[in-house]
């Protein structure tokens, strides 16, 4: 049975199995060798996220946004393009003056509404052919 990765030190973990690295510490360190502390605190500072689902609000908010075709953030835009991104990805930004993080959070936003909007757009098609 394959486990999902839940971090970095998951990850480690299988290559070091797949290599016999892991049987080779054990024999040379001992069996508590210190690889599950490891792991653990590895998959803490280094998990891997799963994004959840934007909301319907979430998604008319970023698709107003994005039809206007502007390079202008108010500060309420940025408000909300921060709640939806800590939501979403789990992170915890704050507002900010600083143009480039402007720009890296409205693009990263872009990303997961682009994820929506293509899968709309497929389950539309999919609707008409199916019709």
């Amino acid at each position: 049975m394959k486990t999902e990765s839940k971090g970095l030190g998951d990850t480690l973990a299988k290559i070091t199995k797949a290599t016999g690295i892991d049987k080779v510490a054990k024999f040379v360190l001992g069996e508590d060798c210190g690889c599950d502390e490891r792991k653990e605190k590895l998959n803490k500072l280094f998990p891997y996220a799963k994004p959840k689902c934007l909301t319907e609000e979430e998604f008319n908010t970023l698709d107003t946004y994005f039809e206007k075709n502007t390079d202008t953030l108010t500060s309420e835009e940025q408000l909300s393009f921060i709640a939806i991104n800590n939501r979403v990805l789990e992170q915890k930004l704050v507002p900010s003056s600083c143009a480039s993080c402007l720009r890296d959070l409205v693009s990263k936003v872009r990303v997961i509404y682009n994820e929506y909007k293509e899968g709309n757009l497929n389950a539309e098609e999919e609707t008409i052919v199916n019709q």
